[in-house]
């Protein structure tokens, strides 16, 4: 019994992982969309997921764009990195009936906390799913660009307004830029960017990602 082939059956996909061995491959429909959704649900770069399920960035990216069909083994590392149940890789999220009766508050300094080493991210409408946009406060927390190693870049398109404080808006193919109070930037997310803080205090930014 344990030398016969296990497989996983998805309902209206008809979707079987054959988990024989570690290189078997997954066929799923559009699983690289579902993958991007989940990871810009979360607010994460391709570089932040790279490092949380353990998958090279280019990996990552060509599975989103469906130039290749995971590994078994993939799929796994993207199930434990992203912290979700292998059904929500696979399902699509049950559509919203209609779209003009949506509305997600957050109070003030009720966002969800998403910490990194140049960011402090505080996300906002976390209660909608599928969203077209993507709104979260930041504190740039970089005083200069060596601190991100790389540019961050990312799919989708950005809108940038600077709360408090002063930042340089590097991007990778203008002259950096010093932004002020109510100054505010729309910008291609595919090309290299980053935000150094050059005030005092560190600057507060809010950010809307599509």
């Amino acid at each position: 019994m344990s030398d016969q082939p296990r497989f996983l059956q998805l309902d209206k996909q008809n979707l079987q992982v054959e988990r024989a061995d570690s290189d078997a491959r997954v066929e799923p429909l559009q699983l690289g969309q579902r993958v991007r959704e989940i990871r810009l649900s979360q607010n994460l770069t391709l570089e932040e997921a790279s490092k949380l399920t353990g998958l090279a960035r280019s990996t990552l990216s060509k599975i989103e764009n469906e130039q290749i069909s995971p590994t078994f083994s993939a799929v796994t590392k993207l199930v434990n990195g992203l912290g979700i149940d292998m059904p929500q890789l696979f399902t699509q999220p049950k559509r919203e009936r209609g779209g003009g009766g949506r509305r997600d508050i957050t109070r003030s300094g009720e966002g969800r906390p998403h910490p990194t080493p140049t960011y402090e991210h505080e996300l906002l409408a976390t209660n909608l799913t599928r969203k077209k946009m993507i709104p979260y406060r930041t504190q740039v927390r970089a005083r200069d660009f060596d601190a991100y190693g790389e540019w961050v870049r990312h799919d989708g398109e950005e809108f940038l307004y600077v709360l408090d404080g002063e930042i340089m808006f590097y991007t990778e193919f203008y002259e950096p830029i010093l932004l002020q109070q109510g100054d505010s930037a729309y910008y291609d997310c595919e090309m290299g960017h980053a935000l150094v803080s050059v005030s005092e205090e560190d600057a507060t930014v809010i950010w809307v990602t599509a």
